[in-house]
């Protein structure tokens, strides 16, 4: 595919609602539309995925960066979302259509969970609506001072439905969450830390994306193999139980055990340099014509 030899060859790319850029094994999206308070709109939602996708089969970007242009992080749905058609249900060929369609936008989240990198978000301003179903898909919060939380469609007369009520139960006290997406209420950055959503809070904006990107070119001086596997542990364990997660987790660790990877961070440590380790390996199977 075009997109993935582009990802691969490191090229800086525009899409209709971010940019794309590298610095090392360090990819960074970039919300850039700061003049619509960066909105998502129809292209965002099939766009995303198929970057994040090609990013992560590409096996040599080791962290990925989410941040934004502009005062807010994003506004959520773009307004052209829902005039685009589709969202008709009288019918029950409609109704299906409406809920292959949903999925669809929950799948575009996804992907930055189901990736093999981390996914760093560096919020600020307005993180509202669509904004908080992807923050949530990520690994790392960090938040400007004025960064606000919104579960903003309990405020237009539906539920959130593309993950924040199945991943924020998660990550802060479940009562917490109910009372958000009941009430639509703000959620400021210094609360949302304290409850655990946000890992850090920046001075200013500028702070904020330093320190995401410090973070980011940490996490790829590990053994990407190690890191990968760490994720992917993870959120196994976040859906199953402990016993289960366990099990899992020495299957896994069996499969990804690299006496390389583990001498060579001995080795750097004790040399007091930067480990030397090995790109993922391509997923090209099935994802090329």
């Amino acid at each position: 595919m075009a997109l993935e030899a582009d990802m691969q060859s490191h090229r800086a790319q525009d899409f209709e609602c971010f940019r794309i850029t590298r610095e090392g094994a360090v990819a960074r999206l970039t919300l850039s539309r700061p003049e619509k308070r960066n909105s998502m709109t129809p292209a965002f939602w099939t766009e995303l995925p198929q970057v994040v996708t090609a990013l992560s089969n590409a096996g040599d970007v080791r962290a990925l960066v989410i941040d934004a242009e502009g005062p807010h992080f994003t506004a959520g749905m773009d307004i052209s979302v829902f005039t685009g058609g589709g969202l008709e249900t009288e019918a029950p060929s409609q109704r299906d259509a409406f809920m292959r369609g949903a999925r669809a936008l929950q799948d575009t989240f996804t992907a930055l969970e189901t990736a093999r990198f981390p996914v760093i978000a560096a919020i600020q301003g307005g993180c509202i609506g669509g904004g908080v179903d992807m923050v949530t898909a990520c690994d790392i919060r960090l938040a400007a001072p004025d960064t606000v939380f919104r579960i903003e469609e309990i405020n237009i007369g539906m539920m959130a439905d593309v993950g924040t009520l199945q991943r924020l139960p998660k990550l802060i006290p479940e009562g917490v969450a109910r009372q958000l997406a009941y009430t639509g209420e703000t959620l400021t950055a210094e609360r949302a830390e304290r409850l655990g959503l946000v890992n850090e809070i920046l001075p200013d904006h500028d702070a904020l994306r330093a320190r995401a990107m410090e973070m980011a070119q940490t996490i790829a001086s590990k053994a990407p193999l190690a890191v990968a596997g760490s994720k992917h542990a993870m959120n196994y364990a976040r859906d199953h139980a402990t016993a289960d997660a366990l099990s899992y987790a020495m299957t896994l660790q069996a499969s990804i055990w690299s006496p390389q990877d583990i001498l060579e961070a001995i080795k750097a440590r004790g040399e007091k340099r930067a480990g030397a380790f090995q790109d993922l390996s391509e997923v090209s199977i099935f994802t090329k014509p």
